[in-house]
């Protein structure tokens, strides 16, 4: 062959051999390098916005929660006597004793200051009466909170005070008498605590009311201006104030992620450079590994070794631990049935009277089908004993859903009719439900409705909860027991509720907590036991939030079967 007049030295013939390896790899490196500060910068966004959101919430928890109580004391103030009284008559001792009463409650509730105003919008009282800058006298009849109170009832306004100078809501309510409006009811409420909190939050939380306007904020400064935009790395989290035509905005800098995700490209990008070096030793390393075969061949057989020691070891204690789980799974078994049983105890009082009633009746038309025998009254007879049959049925069914309730649980789960379910619950409930005078309200189900559950448990459910309503309403005029059914496409709710005086906030916060109850004779499992059962259908038990002057309501969500 013609030479092409180029020649290599051998040296340079094999650099040029590995300068492609060389490229990708470090062109691989700096893939993974990038791929890594994205996913790690990405996560670290996520959970920062999950951080910031979790802070939003509370903050709005805590708005929410001023409101509630300072709208609270409008509504109350503008029910009470004294003040329309103080409307009415303008005597000086009343307007002087609501000055008084206003001053005082302005401290217990942490009000900024509450005053009264009259028909024509002037303060007649303030809990500010014995100060310098008092409102009694003043006219603020040109303040919207005024006119829309009076239009509507109730109103609010943000704004500043034409006397304080300072910022905060004004919560106002009527105060009528009959179809008359006597004057109107004005509480301030001021956000300095809320605010002072939040300059020292390393995140940047303000609240802007329905227009856009900046009203709460730790930077006077930006107080009724509007919201500037999010810078572009920011993270920020919009979220509505309940209550009120509010959104509260919480924002943060990533500085974070970004110093996470620049930790993690420097981690992997010093275990990448590991790996490089550690693959030019195992390259020139090679020669020496006939000399190192014994030594890491006996290393492999102690390592087997270990690692059947430590498979023995491992297999003993999953051993014990299936052991644990099923006695565990024993025990809360025993402890369905305890509970079950403790509940056929709180109504076999009520099951015998059920029983007793027909016994005395079967036995009374027994004598008179006796004596009609006797005197050749063989139609009368005959219907006594029809009575007699029927009669004996009822004791019958009474008798096998007890049998059917306090028998033990299979376990088996499949698909259970919920109108039989809800009728065995009720029918042995029944006896104190008469006693008491309780008003029952039930839904109609529909014949094929079938759900997720193992009937016995379901029944047990069902049972507790109304046996607490029944419990709850015991006493009460006009008590009403409501049972109400709603479905979706595979899931069924069955909602039981009453009139009764509800769930207080002790109990509402450790309601489903083992062993904690508010009756003197009960075990605090039911609804532990009840809600447990519940999950094991694929379902769950929730109770609604105590809401004063309303009974307690329980949900029981169950998976429609197919």
């Amino acid at each position: 062959m013609e030479d092409s007049g180029v020649a290599y030295a051998p040296g340079t013939r094999a650099r040029h051999l590995y300068v492609l390896p060389v490229t990708a790899a470090i062109i691989a490196c700096l893939c993974i390098l990038a791929l890594t500060f994205w996913i790690v910068r990405e996560r670290g966004i996520d959970l920062q916005t999950r951080q910031l959101e979790g802070a939003a919430r509370t903050q709005i928890q805590t708005l929410e929660s001023i409101l509630a109580k300072q709208r609270a004391v409008a509504a109350v103030l503008a029910d009470d006597s004294g003040i329309r009284d103080a409307l009415v008559d303008r005597l000086d001792s009343d307007v002087a004793r609501v000055s008084i009463k206003l001053d005082r409650l302005r401290d217990q509730t942490n009000s900024a200051v509450i005053y009264l105003l009259d028909r024509e919008g002037v303060a007649i009282a303030a809990s500010n009466w014995d100060e310098t800058v008092s409102f009694v006298g003043l006219d603020y009849s040109f303040r919207e909170y005024f006119s829309e109170a009076l239009l509507r009832g109730e109103a609010t306004q943000f704004a500043l005070g034409t006397v304080s100078k300072r910022p905060g809501l004004y919560l106002s309510h009527d105060v009528v008498s009959g179809e008359e409006q006597l004057g109107v009811v004005v509480v301030k409420v001021e956000f300095d605590g809320v605010e002072q909190n939040w300059g020292r939050s390393a995140q940047d939380i303000l609240v802007v009311d329905g227009a856009g306007q900046v009203i709460l904020t730790s930077q006077p400064d930006r107080r009724f201006k509007p919201l500037l935009p999010a810078k572009g790395a920011e993270v920020v989290v919009e979220l509505p104030v309940s209550g009120a035509d509010w959104r509260l905005i919480a924002r943060a800098v990533p500085a974070g992620a970004n110093q996470a995700a620049a930790l993690a490209a420097g981690t992997v990008g010093f275990l990448l450079t590991l790996s490089l070096a550690g693959a030019v030793w195992a390259v020139r390393a090679r020669t020496r590994a006939a000399r190192r075969a014994e030594t890491e061949r006996l290393y492999r057989a102690d390592l087997e070794r270990a690692v059947d020691e430590r498979t023995h070891a491992l297999s003993e204690e999953m051993r014990e631990r299936r052991a644990a789980e099923q006695r565990l799974v024993r025990l809360q078994g025993e402890m369905v049935q305890a509970n079950k049983l403790a509940t056929l105890g709180q109504i076999t009082a009520g099951v015998a009277h059920e029983v007793n009633s027909p016994l005395a009746t079967i036995r009374l038309l027994a004598e008179n089908g006796q004596q009609m025998l006797s005197a050749g009254q063989g139609a009368r007879l005959d219907g006594n004993l029809g009575q007699i049959i029927r009669m004996s049925d009822r004791i019958a069914q009474i008798i096998t859903e007890l049998r059917s309730f306090a028998r033990k649980a299979t376990g088996e789960i499949g698909a259970v009719p919920l109108g039989e379910a809800l009728d065995a619950a009720l029918l042995l409930v029944a006896s104190r439900r008469r006693a008491e005078g309780i008003k029952i309200m039930l839904p109609a189900v529909p014949p094929r409705l079938r759900v997720q559950a193992e009937t016995v448990r379901l029944e047990q459910i069902l049972v507790n909860l109304i046996q607490n309503a029944q419990e709850a309403l015991a006493g009460q005029v006009d008590a009403e027991l409501r049972i109400a059914l709603s479905m979706t496409d595979d899931r069924v709710r069955v909602t039981v509720s009453d009139n009764g005086p509800g769930l207080s906030p002790e109990i509402a916060a450790h309601l489903f907590t083992p062993f904690a109850t508010s009756k003197r004779e009960g075990l605090g499992l039911g609804l532990v036991i009840s809600q447990g059962i519940a999950r094991d259908f694929g379902g769950e038990l929730t109770a609604e939030p105590p809401c004063p002057g309303q009974g307690a309501t329980f949900h029981l969500d169950l998976r429609m079967a197919k």
